[in-house]
């Protein structure tokens, strides 16, 4: 069986290490039998199951594979998605690689999963691969930040929490921690100094040690047995004491931040993340389906990316944002999100990109607000054209400029379609 690697080179499957990443496939090629048949002939391993092949079946299957808590939709109604469908599948778009290509042909090259435009509040276009239907849950990863950053927000709203006070207002116990001297602004904004290696590909960097305290990967086979792996996530947060520069100074993309920010509303509130979300923010927009998020073995839902809901409900939540809060989150930090500071090395994809409030925003005069997460997951939430657009994946990297890139601009071609 042949396999489509990441950039259209095609290449035969190697040997499956434990933790190694294997070749994937388009949703236009042959899907070798993950999970099929009883017992599964391709059965997920443990310690790689968001690593290609395996995402391509696990994104979608995130309750069969860790613990979660229900983020619960409440017995409210259903917020209505009128349809007024535009058939964009030939639309005129460009690949990875800068060619002409259509809509259609650009879905299956970044291996998506789910794909849904809404234009001034009607679903102008949606289409579902991989086995996805209306109904299944989806791995955010990073759109996790978002939702948590949104939360925060409605409370911020309320005065029960304040951007201005210091982490450890909130959690003294971070006072031995490169969080002393920390604004929550500065949390949510990515700004604090605090040593934080968010390099993937290595299992004994921070942001591979958050895959075992925060329940999603067993301790790798092959490390060093004296390593002490922290057990759950407020345990791997104590240990991050130093910090590489003044609270403030810089931007500096680290998920642990956004944990920081929910033990900060848990302890504020005296509830766990997923009541809160569920409460605040779920049963508000009008989901139609309960969310669910990954929690570690202290029962602590992951904020940085254990979020999971369907394409229709992430819609939601960013047609939400789009109406300026809709009278959820407050319209004022709605606006303030839209106005961060533009500069360099921000995103390696958006040259003139922002981030504030756990929101990416494009560009300074679009400033359409963007959740982004890793393995091509997105909601880009435009203003100035009326527009939601969600895009579901499984790339086989965590990170693809090219394919960010061409979907943006696949975001805007659409976006002159419907105009």
């Amino acid at each position: 069986m042949t396999f489509a690697m990441g950039f259209g080179v095609r290449a035969e499957p190697q040997k499956q290490r434990e933790g190694d990443a294997m070749s994937s496939y388009r949703n236009s090629e042959t899907v070798p039998p993950i999970m099929q048949g009883s017992p599964p002939r391709m059965p997920v391993p443990k310690a790689a199951w968001d690593m290609p092949p395996w995402n391509r079946w696990a994104f979608q299957h995130v309750r069969e594979i860790v613990p979660t808590v229900e983020v619960w939709r409440g017995e409210g109604p259903v917020r209505a998605l009128p349809r007024a469908e535009t058939d964009l599948d030939g639309l005129a778009v460009v690949d990875s690689e800068g060619k002409p290509t259509t809509l259609s042909g650009l879905l299956d090259e970044t291996y998506t999963d789910g794909f849904l435009v809404l234009k001034d509040g009607n679903i102008a276009y949606e289409r579902y691969f991989n086995g996805m239907t209306p109904r299944t849950p989806h791995l955010s990863q990073s759109v996790a930040k978002s939702v948590t950053g949104a939360t925060f927000g409605i409370l911020a709203g309320r005065g029960i929490v304040d951007p201005k006070k210091l982490v450890t207002d909130y959690l003294p116990e971070l006072a031995t921690t490169g969080w002393k001297g920390a604004t929550l602004q500065q949390v949510l904004d990515m700004t604090t100094g605090v040593r934080f290696s968010e390099a993937y590909t290595d299992p004994y960097s921070d942001i591979g040690q958050v895959d075992v305290a925060g329940g999603w990967k067993p301790v790798p086979s092959d490390t060093d047995p004296d390593f002490h792996w922290p057990q759950h996530m407020f345990e791997l947060i104590l240990r991050l004491t130093e910090t590489t520069r003044p609270h403030g100074a810089a931007f500096e993309y680290r998920s642990i931040e956004t944990d920081v920010l929910a033990f900060v509303m848990e302890r504020a509130t005296g509830k766990r993340l997923a009541q809160l979300v569920s409460e605040e923010l779920w049963q508000k927009i009008g989901a139609e389906e309960s969310a669910h998020f990954t929690v570690d073995s202290a029962g602590y839902a992951i904020a940085d990316g254990g979020f999971n809901a369907t394409l229709r409900d992430y819609t939601r939540f960013g047609q939400a944002i789009l109406e300026d809060g809709a009278g959820i989150v407050p319209a004022d930090w709605i606006a303030e999100t839209r106005n961060g500071v533009h500069g360099p090395n921000f995103s390696t994809s958006m040259p003139d990109a922002s981030y504030r409030n756990q929101f990416w925003i494009e560009d300074p005069r679009s400033r359409a607000l963007m959740c982004r997460g890793v393995f091509g997951q997105l909601i880009h939430i435009d203003w100035a054209t009326r527009m939601v657009t969600v895009k579901l994946s499984t790339w086989p990297d965590f990170t693809s400029v090219p394919y960010s890139v061409a979907t943006l601009k696949a975001v805007h071609a659409i976006a002159a379609a419907l105009a």
